[in-house]
């Protein structure tokens, strides 16, 4: 029999079993046991392995005939089971209670809105109960009083915070945060603000999810989220493929599911490194972690309104990332000017992304600041001077405009919902690829033109 590349749903729970049994295995062998135990013509990736230990809850809630297969069966209205899940999710980081009955009714109300007409599900009780396994959800019931005691109460105050962070070395404290990125925008205040208030049409954001531990000694691979699955600028090729952890939306917003995935990811590579870790997280409606099964990463949520004070990502990692992104971009744009390009700041999302490919290695070591820093601000003072502007940004305003500090935060409307679980199946129209032929009007042809009409 030729040896096979692909493993069925039965094989890949059986993987998931042989780690459970040895806990301390590297994923490096468990992929040589597996190809050796499954007769595999080749061993299967690192990121393979980790997916599937990733999802050892689906394949163990699988029935005989989707075990036998090579490909997990397909959720029948993939936009509804991903728009309920995510309204769950934010539901439960809410504490609202909810019943079975409550979960059917708003998923008849979410096909309406999607308009899945006849081919609207029954939503009987097995289906609930499939909904429920697919996602890890436990049956919903009421959490009264108890859950004001437990590790991510929002009225826990600073002595409870301090304590919890002592009980944990430095390299075993993590902080994840995330940040948007207006990866086109101008330094000058007038283009800005119209670039930021069409973002949402051309599709120039992204989002960053940044994570490390407080001494700096290991920081984990960025998540990165956009628009569409394969922007254009992708030439068709996914984030795996092109190396990035990439997923995406149709506002490129973290949103519940987006999180669990990435915080079962972490799980994960704690385990293999078997280390027990601390995650400190803000109280944002995507960050659930309730009723998640972790074995490695404890999560605590700090208590609402103080995260800007007690934010190690926000006044180091980002800002680090963020100032030398821009001196790219800078550099990059008066390279255009001289080229006489139209849009001087226009970038693609993957050069975007290449841009940012490596920064956060650099930045994240312990001591890469202080004078540095001050250099690079001085080359982007130096840089804007050298741009064609009319109203010039100060440097603080471009690394941090008040608009990127918002990544949707706030609870997400049903409207925003249906959005966010929109098909991305296909390309993105790249806006990047697309050049003007003539180059903008400067303010003075502009003016001519007004006087001649006159």
């Amino acid at each position: 029999m030729k040896p096979s590349s692909s493993l069925s749903n039965d094989q890949k729970l059986k993987i998931c079993h042989h780690k459970a049994a040895n806990p301390s295995i590297k994923q490096s062998a468990l992929a040589n046991w597996a190809m050796q135990e499954f007769k595999l013509s080749k061993v299967p990736t690192q990121g393979t392995v980790s997916n599937i230990l990733a999802k050892r809850q689906q394949y163990e809630s699988m029935d005989s005939t989707e075990l036998t297969s090579k490909r997990q069966r397909a959720v029948k209205h993939p936009e509804l089971d991903n728009v309920l899940a995510n309204w769950v999710l934010q539901c439960q980081a809410r504490r609202v209670t909810l019943s079975g009955h409550l979960i059917k009714e708003k998923a008849r109300q979410f096909a309406r809105q999607l308009e899945l007409g006849e081919r609207t599900p029954e939503f009987s009780n097995g289906w609930l109960a499939k909904f429920n396994i697919h996602h890890g959800f436990k049956a919903q019931k009421s959490y009264g009083e108890s859950g004001s005691a437990d590790l991510d109460a929002i009225d826990i105050n600073m002595p409870t915070i301090k304590e919890k962070l002592q009980s944990y070395s430095l390299q075993d404290i993590y902080k994840m945060d995330e940040t948007r990125l207006f990866y086109r925008m101008a330094p000058d205040r007038t283009i800005a603000q119209r670039q930021i208030e069409g973002s949402k049409k051309d599709k120039t954001r992204l989002t960053f999810v940044f994570a490390a531990n407080v001494d700096g000694s290991h920081k984990m691979e960025p998540l990165i989220i956009g628009h569409a699955q394969r922007p254009r600028a992708f030439n068709r090729k996914s984030g795996e493929q092109l190396g990035f952890y990439y997923r995406s939306n149709a506002k490129a917003w973290m949103t519940g599911l987006i999180f669990r995935e990435w915080l079962q990811k972490m799980d994960q590579q704690m385990q293999d490194a078997n280390r027990k870790v601390l995650l400190l997280l803000d109280n944002a409606p995507s960050h659930v972690v309730r009723d998640f099964p972790l074995t490695n990463v404890q999560v605590f949520l700090f208590p609402a309104n103080t995260t800007s004070k007690i934010q190690p990502m926000d006044a180091g990692i980002i800002a680090a990332f963020k100032m030398r992104y821009r001196r790219f971009q800078l550099q990059d744009a008066i390279d255009r000017d001289e080229q006489q390009k139209a849009d001087i700041y226009k970038v693609d999302q993957l050069i975007a992304i290449k841009w940012h490919t490596g920064l956060f290695e650099r930045e994240t070591q312990k001591n890469e600041v202080g004078s540095e820093e001050q250099d690079i601000e001085n080359e982007l003072k130096d840089a804007i001077n050298q741009l064609p502007i009319s109203r010039p940004m100060f440097v603080h305003e471009l690394i941090n405009p008040e608009e990127e500090q918002q990544v949707a935060h706030e609870e997400i409307s049903d409207e925003d919902l249906i959005k966010l679980s929109s098909s991305q199946d296909q390309e993105e129209e790249e806006d990047g690829e697309v050049m003007d032929e003539n180059p903008p009007m400067s303010t003075k042809e502009k003016l001519n033109v007004l006087h001649s009409c006159i």
